[in-house]
This record gives C-alpha cells, sequence and structure tokens, in this order.
C-alpha cells in the first residue's frame, strides 16, 4: 500500500468520525464509536507504522545519534524523519488523532455545560482544520461556565 493510499485513508477514516462527533446525537455508541474506532485506530496505525519506520522495516530513514539520522532530539533529527513520504504521513497521523481527541473532549465538556451544539458546531470544526486553534477558542468560551460550575460544587 503506497504512502498516499495510506494518507487518504486516514484523511477520510479521520472526516468521517468528525461527521460523526459533530453531526450524530452524542449517545454512548457513537461517542465510543468516535473514541475507540476514530482515535483508538489512529493512534494504533500512528504507532505501528513510527515503530516500522524507526527500524527501518518501512521507508528507510537513517536513525542514529549522528548528525543527519532520524530522531527526536535535535531539529535535524527530527527533519530527518519528516524528509520521507513515510514521515510525513506518520506525522499527519498523529495531528489527527490528537485533533479528534481534542474534539471528542470539547463536545463531552460542552454537552457537561450545558452549551448548544450550535455553538459546538464552528468550535469543532475549527479543532478539525486547527487543532491547536480550536482547542484555544475553546477554553476561552467555556471559562465562565466552568468557573461558574466549581463555585456551585463548592457549595453543596
Amino acid at each position: 500500500m503506497s504512502w498516499d493510499t495510506i494518507f487518504q485513508l486516514a484523511n477520510g477514516w479521520a472526516f468521517l468520525m468528525w461527521i460523526v462527533l459533530i453531526f450524530l446525537p452524542r449517545k454512548p455508541f457513537p461517542l465510543a464509536v468516535v473514541f475507540y474506532a476514530g482515535v483508538g485506530l489512529l493512534c494504533l496505525a500512528y504507532a505501528s507504522l513510527m515503530a516500522l519506520l524507526l527500524t527501518g522495516t518501512i521507508d528507510p530513514v537513517p536513525v542514529a545519534d549522528s548528525e543527519g539520522g532520524g530522531n527526536f532530539t535535535s531539529i535535524e533529527g527530527v527533519r530527518a524523519l519528516f524528509a520521507s513520504d513515510g514521515g510525513i504521513v506518520i506525522g499527519w497521523i498523529h495531528y489527527l488523532a490528537f485533533d479528534l481527541f481534542a474534539g471528542l473532549w470539547i463536545a463531552k465538556d460542552a454537552d457537561s455545560k450545558g452549551f448548544s451544539r450550535i455553538l459546538q458546531a464552528p468550535i469543532l470544526a475549527l479543532t478539525f482544520v486547527a487543532g491547536p486553534a480550536g482547542l484555544l477558542i475553546w477554553f476561552i468560551i467555556r471559562e465562565r461556565r466552568a468557573r461558574a460550575a466549581a463555585g456551585l460544587r463548592k457549595v453543596n
């Protein structure tokens, strides 16, 4: 299977999970699908492909402590890991998994704080396309209700 095919499959799968998260009712089954079939499978793909890449089994990139080898201890090392199609696809799957996990957390948090699905949709869409930006916006929007809920819990 080519890296382009893996890239397309991962993108399509993540997109489908975002559709489930944004548009389907927030019942236990759809949420479990997003968590296990979405985030879980993307994490499994990432971990498996990363292990294969780092061992040189697929898309060999020299992995060494010396300059020019792929590692996570220097800019040059990370650049070497991303110098191959495999490294780029694996890095992209990493982003897809974490952004979907952040979106799932945002959706559950927003539901628990009583935010409407209409308000949630653009925040989730932003998280899909620019994960940290969507998460930051959610942190700002949720703050007042989170503090109010924390204050109510202290009184009880």
